[in-house]
């Protein structure tokens, strides 16, 4: 493989029915499944010091997504399907390894992909574990906790919201730190938390730079909006399928679906990336004076994204579902990378309480 890995982290190439792609693996081969989900301008590399971590009968897989790392460039993201493509994917790659039932941990679009999977494969999973993700309504154009939209046509979600000099030092491959958006200050600023700087930054750094650039890929296509900031959604690429314009009825399948496996919600007290006033939301932007023509925060409000969240697991718990939210002090927006001990910590519980047998109360059968 040509991205090199951890000492105790192999890469295979995978071809499933639906995808080709690079994917890591630790731990026994027969070991009990965790299957881990990685982010926007990421890939599977980042999870490498979290799957290492994992307690010694645990098995990691790691793949990289469509439209993402090493997966075959020639695949795109049907945007209509929201998180549809990314579902089936991981899916498919968990029965072509032939295991039924597994944990799942989904970092910031790999968490709307988890809340996805909780709603299409409930099943499927024994624990599900969400580290900074994104709100199960998308990215962009929702005003409040339960995700109504602030414009008819959702404009400031899908792909016109990716600045374009971050996409143009992404072309140059500019490793520097001299601008406010390359993609090296980028990290640093909304995903690390600053002072955290990886030891692996330049390999992360490498990942970012793997993303898939194109008009049907990242950022994807747009159209233009009579409603501020004048872009609404398109139909391909991340960006767009992150549009709350195609969450559908996510929610409600979310509340229904059974079995419903334990949650783990645990995110850094200093994320800027997913917050209720997130740094790269049109309406943080707007009412800082930094896009033009704002209309106002009545009439567009910054994403309340923890809000969004908490307000789906806490019907969750109503409706039978459990979670824990964990809070990590300083961290930012990767928080199994930034604080590693805290994050395992609540991470292996989780898992060790998911796989415990369970033992009936005397009387109970």
């Amino acid at each position: 493989m040509s991205t090199p890995t951890l000492p105790g982290v192999t890469a295979q190439t995978v071809t499933t029915g639906r995808l080709t792609t690079r994917v890591l693996f630790s731990g026994p081969e027969d070991g009990v499944p965790v299957l881990f989900i990685h982010g926007n301008f990421s890939s599977a590399t980042w999870w490498e010091e979290t799957m290492l971590a994992l307690p010694s009968q645990y098995r990691a897989i790691a793949p990289d997504q469509r439209g993402f790392g090493e997966s075959d460039p020639a695949v795109r993201i049907n945007a209509l399907n929201g998180m549809g493509d990314f579902v089936d994917d991981a899916i498919a790659l968990m029965d072509h390894l032939g295991y039924d039932r597994f944990h799942l941990a989904g970092n910031s679009l790999g968490g709307v992909i988890a809340w996805w999977m909780m709603a299409d494969t409930p099943g499927r999973l024994r624990s599900v574990t969400l580290p900074g993700p994104g709100s199960p309504y998308g990215f962009g154009g929702t005003r409040d906790a339960r995700g109504t939209a602030t414009n008819s046509d959702f404009a400031g979600s899908g792909g016109g919201l990716i600045n374009p000099n971050l996409l143009q030092g992404l072309r140059d491959g500019d490793r520097s730190a001299n601008s406010p958006f390359s993609p090296r200050t980028v990290l640093r600023l909304l995903v690390w938390g600053p002072p955290f700087i990886p030891d692996r930054e330049d390999a992360l750094l490498d990942a970012m730079f793997q993303v898939h650039l194109g008009d049907t890929r990242l950022p994807g296509d747009k159209i233009a909006s009579p409603n501020w900031p004048y872009v609404a959604p398109g139909k391909w690429g991340p960006m767009n399928a992150l549009s709350p314009k195609y969450t559908g009825n996510l929610i409600e399948r979310i509340l229904a679906g059974e079995p419903k496996a334990d949650v783990l919600w645990i995110y850094g007290t200093n994320d800027v990336a997913i917050s209720n006033s997130a740094a790269s939301d049109p309406g943080s932007w707007g009412s800082k004076g930094l896009l033009p023509g704002y209309p106002g925060v009545e009439a567009y409000p910054p994403q309340p994204m923890m809000d969004q969240i908490r307000n789906l697991l806490d019907d969750y718990a109503r409706q039978g579902g459990s979670y824990r939210e964990v809070a990590v002090k300083g961290s930012g927006h990767v928080p199994f990378l930034s604080h590693p001990l805290e994050f395992n910590r609540a991470f292996h519980a989780l898992l060790a309480k998911a796989d415990k047998p369970h033992i009936p109360e005397p009387g109970s059968e």
